[in-house]
Order: C-alpha cells, then structure tokens, then sequence
C-alpha cells in the first residue's frame, strides 16, 4: 500500500533532519497531516483529532502516534517498525480532563527528550492554542521553535514519482472540467454541476481512480464570481448567465487544480477583452518561469503584461502545490507574487491562477505547472479561453 519506494521515505526524513539541525532543533513534533503523510505514509481521515509524528534527529525511524482505534490505520500505510506506532489511549479524547498531547509529551519526556530544543508547527491548521497549552504544562523546561514550515520547504521540488502522481491528477481534472463545462445550461442547478463533477473526480479513468480533493469544487455565478472562493448552491443557470468553475484533480493526495469561465448567452466585447489579456498574462508568466528566475520575476511578467491595458491586480498569482489534506491544497512555501525572492528549480510545481474583473463579473484562466530544466510545462492540456456557450 505503499506509495513511495522506502528508499524514497528514508531520503525525505534525512533531508527534514538536515533541516532541523540548520534550525537548531533536534525533536520535530508534525501535526499538518500532509507533513505526516510526506514524511511516513499515514493516510486517514483522522486529522480532526490529536496525532502526531515525531522525528528526532539521532532516531533513525520517525514515531507515529495517534488514537488507540487508528494505529491499524498506521500498520498499514506507514513504512514505520510496529515500535514506532504508539497508540494513544482512547480516553485522552473528546475529555475535558486530559488531552492528547498530554501523552504525547510524557512520551516525549520519558524518552529523555524534553530537554531538547522541540519544533512545532505553530502556524498549522491542526496544531491548536489548547494543544500548545499542553505541551508547555507537561514539558515545562522544554524550548519550543516555531517550525510551522520546516517539512513544506523540503517537500518544494518534488521526486519523478510526484510528479507522475500529479500528472494522473491532471487527467482526472481535464475530464472533471469537461463534464462541468458541459453540464452548465441554463435551468441546471449548480449542485448537479457539482455532482457530475465529483462523480468524474472520483471514479477517475480506466486505469485508477481519484481521490477526494483538499478543496471542494468551486463554482461561483454571476455576481458571485468576483468572490472567488464560493462553493455552490442549489441556484438554476439562466440564459445570460457567467460562471467559474474551478476544480483539482486529486491522486494519492497529490493535487493539479484548474480553472475555467463560461459564459451563457450574450458576452459583452469587454469581458471577451479581458478573458484574452488573463490568457495572454497567464502565457507571459508561464514562459518566464524556468530554472534561475524568481517567483517575482514569474509575478512580475504577468503584471507587465496586464498593466499597460489599464489593469491592476495586486494579489499574488500562483503558489506552491502537491500533496495536501483539507482545509487547503496549497503548500503554504513559495509564492508567485511580489518580493518572493524564491528561484525556481526543476520539479518546483506551482498553481497559477490570473484572475481579472470587470465590474460585476469575474474572469480566471488557471494552469498548473512544474519547472522543468529548460523552462516549464502545465500538467493539464486544456484550451485556455474563456468558454461560450
């Protein structure tokens, strides 16, 4: 059930290692389930309650350690000796008496670690002021480092196994996006928009199917599509309607968004206007990305595309991507926007997302790409415009 060689696994925990000693760590406690999955292979819908990986610099093999009725889940998937998945007591959850990370930290501190300099992942969804506050009670000699990013920085250029993974969750977008373009008509309700487009999603090709995405389906309509990130309703299309459907492709947790606009009936000259300049930004800012540019250089061909046609767009245009669990996709490191003084190297993937208004209506053109060594090239192949119906 693996989806990494071993070999793989090993390299990653030995370049996270190498992280935490530049940063002066030597025990890095993990909750963003993505790092997990990076790092050891768990792969369940158990992010909502206390687990935790442990890597520690002079331990070869990093711990898992979770709820009591999840550790089979660990057996499983991970790579890791049986030794090294403890489970956690069940009545440490859900109680108003005790927390998990209470274990978790007299673990930590009978394996005479607490001493130590301990990263932590201040800044993620799944760390908690409650789980923190339980950390600092048990190990109260303990010097915590804000580590929030430490693991995503590593998993930033990705392995050729990624990248096929990421490719795979191209198809399955392609398809989804053709469904939903499709199914867009007037009298259609956005729901059953959704619907077919979970159905492509998951039930994916032939040869493998899908899995569920970080982010649900996007679909936002009319006056909605300047608010971007807006799910969907049970609202009927009509006849001069404008839609965004912005979806993800998603493979052994590995992600490739895109985006596209449709537009039902009569288009404006305008709005045709500015499907064309977001193409043509979006085309400028794909052939400046190559090896030894920065993400601003890649941010800033796409605003000098834009800008001489009266047109201003401040927020950032892409970001870094690849394997993730709900809430977001994102990789939370690099981004394509101004002052990100990151170079890209081949196997850095990002998702790039020009996005223009004009009044009322919104227009997004999505890609998204790896670095390649000569330049870059996008996962999916799907014409870039804007769709008329």
């Amino acid at each position: 059930m693996f989806r990494f060689n071993l070999s793989e696994y090993k390299k990653r925990v030995h370049k996270t290692k190498q992280s935490m000693q530049d940063n002066g760590i030597d025990v890095l406690l993990i909750t963003d389930p993505a790092n997990m999955y990076y790092l050891s292979g768990y792969d369940a819908w158990t992010f909502y309650v206390g687990q935790i990986l442990v890597v520690i610099i002079d331990e070869e093999e990093p711990m898992w350690i979770g709820r009591d009725q999840d550790a089979n889940g660990a057996h499983l998937t991970t790579w890791l000796d049986e030794k090294n998945i403890i489970p956690c007591p069940e009545h440490y959850y859900h109680s108003e008496m005790k927390h998990p990370m209470g274990f978790i930290a007299r673990l930590v501190h009978l394996l005479s670690k607490s001493n130590r300099p301990i990263g932590v992942e201040m800044d993620m969804y799944y760390f908690t002021a409650t789980t923190y506050a339980s950390l600092k009670k048990e190990l109260p000699n303990a010097t915590f480092k804000d580590a929030s990013t430490l693991v995503n920085w590593v998993r930033l250029i990705k392995s050729d196994q990624e990248i096929e993974y990421m490719k795979r969750a191209a198809q399955l977008v392609e398809n989804a996006m053709t469904t939903g373009l499709e199914k867009i008509n007037p009298g259609v309700r956005e729901c059953d928009v959704i619907a077919e487009v979970y159905h492509e999603l998951i039930s994916g090709t032939i040869d493998y199917g899908g899995d569920y995405p970080a982010v649900a389906p996007l679909i936002p309509s009319g006056k909605e599509t300047t608010a971007l990130h807006l799910t969907w309703t049970d609202r009927k299309f009509n006849s001069n309607d404008f839609a965004i459907l912005k979806l993800a492709g998603c493979y052994h947790r590995y992600h490739a968004p895109l985006s596209r606009t449709v537009s039902i009936g009569e288009t404006s000259a305008q709005i045709k206007d500015l499907a064309k300049l977001c193409v043509e930004g979006l085309h400028a800012a794909l052939e400046t990305a190559k090896p030894g540019v920065t993400c601003e250089e890649v941010e800033a061909a796409w605003r000098k595309a834009i800008e001489p046609r009266g047109v201003v767009k401040d927020s950032y245009l892409g970001y870094s991507i690849g394997a993730n669990y709900p809430p977001d996709w994102g990789g939370h490191t690099a981004n394509l926007r101004k002052g990100d003084p990151t170079v890209l190297q081949p196997n850095m993937t990002f998702h790039m997302i020009p996005r223009l208004w004009y009044g009322q209506l919104g227009i997004e053109v999505s890609e998204t790409f790896r670095v390649t060594e000569t330049g870059c090239e996008t996962f999916a192949d799907y014409e870039r415009k804007l769709f008329l119906k």
